[in-house]
């Protein structure tokens, strides 16, 4: 399989939309039966050999543990308990009204009693609509569907091999359903200081000083998939620092800028990954360097902080 496929965003763009909707159900069930972690670390999807998964969460019963998971290969939304009942349902031919409602039929079905807040899209332009009343976004392509979990497998890994080389605090690799992207992010240990006005998602999500990394499918404002990195808060003089490789370019977002690599552009270099892997490393020496991080006393080259117990060869 070729590392990065194709993906232009206006080809999967109204399965994107629905799939986007599913996952923000999905996502909310998360946020309301799992413990709260730092920077909202408890509420991404990972990973799975055949999609996408909630982890293990707790019902408000306190006693039953259990998991939601896309499948995409099957093409199902799978709600399973650790006493080994489930339910599923088929994802395609699902607008997001009724997919929200098998969704909470599934959960009842298990006597599972977990309910969202507000059901509604959250940084969406539909955020007013109730998920129940949404029969506009309808669309669901097989093909589309798992060539989107395919992509971010192949991304994952490679955000996982990144990440190995920093021994600092860290977040996982993980798949955020209200943005859509999947991230890293590195952390100095520092405090921030944040206005009064920012909300409460804001100010938990950068309460301390960090490098992102990751990539996303394309929005509105940047119509195209890519991958990125920000430094948070922004120190004076990042956008002078160089990127690789050459197509890669500081773009202005909001008040601060983004480290961008276009996915073609990765795409077409001969090593997409080495490509992908040096642009990340650029990103962070840039900002760390500006912010004044101690590069030297987070390195973890290979995943190996003490370079006196080399691994032997071959592994353990």
């Amino acid at each position: 399989m070729e590392l990065f496929p194709p993906m232009p965003l206006s080809e999967w763009q109204d399965t994107k939309e629905t799939l986007h909707r599913f996952e923000q159900i999905v996502g909310k069930i998360r946020l309301a039966a799992s413990s709260r972690r730092n920077h909202w670390w408890n509420v991404p999807f990972h990973l799975t050999g055949r999609g996408i998964t909630t982890r293990p969460m707790r019902d408000v019963d306190g006693t039953s543990v259990f998991t939601v998971d896309f499948d995409f290969v099957d093409h199902r939304l799978v709600v399973s308990t650790l006493d080994g009942r489930a339910r599923s349902f088929p994802l395609a031919g699902q607008s997001v009204a009724s997919f929200h409602d098998n969704t909470l039929d599934a959960l009842a079905a298990l006597g599972l009693g977990v309910r969202i807040s507000l059901p509604k899209p959250y940084g969406l332009p539909d955020a007013g609509r109730p998920f129940a009343e949404d029969t506009e976004h309808a669309a669901y392509d097989p093909v589309l569907a798992n060539g989107y979990w395919r992509l971010l497998s192949q991304v994952a890994v490679v955000l996982e091999e990144f990440a190995s080389g920093f021994a600092g605090k860290a977040s996982p690799v993980h798949h955020f359903w209200h943005s859509l992207d999947i991230a890293h992010t590195r952390f100095s240990g520092r405090h921030t200081d944040q206005p009064p006005e920012v909300d409460p998602v804001t100010r938990e999500a950068y309460s301390r000083e960090l490098i992102s990394f990751g990539f996303w499918f394309g929005d509105e404002l940047f119509p195209e998939p890519a991958f990125y990195s920000y430094t948070a808060p922004e120190p004076a003089g990042l956008t002078e620092e160089p990127l690789e490789p050459a197509s890669a370019y500081w773009s202005p977002r909001y008040e601060t800028h983004l480290a961008v690599l276009p996915y073609d552009a990765a795409r077409a270099e001969s090593d997409p990954r080495a490509t992908v892997l040096a642009f990340y490393e650029s990103a962070y020496q840039g900002g760390a360097r500006r912010a004044g991080w101690d590069v030297g006393h987070f390195a973890s080259p290979g995943g190996i902080t003490d370079p006196r117990l080399p691994l032997p060869p071959g592994g353990l």
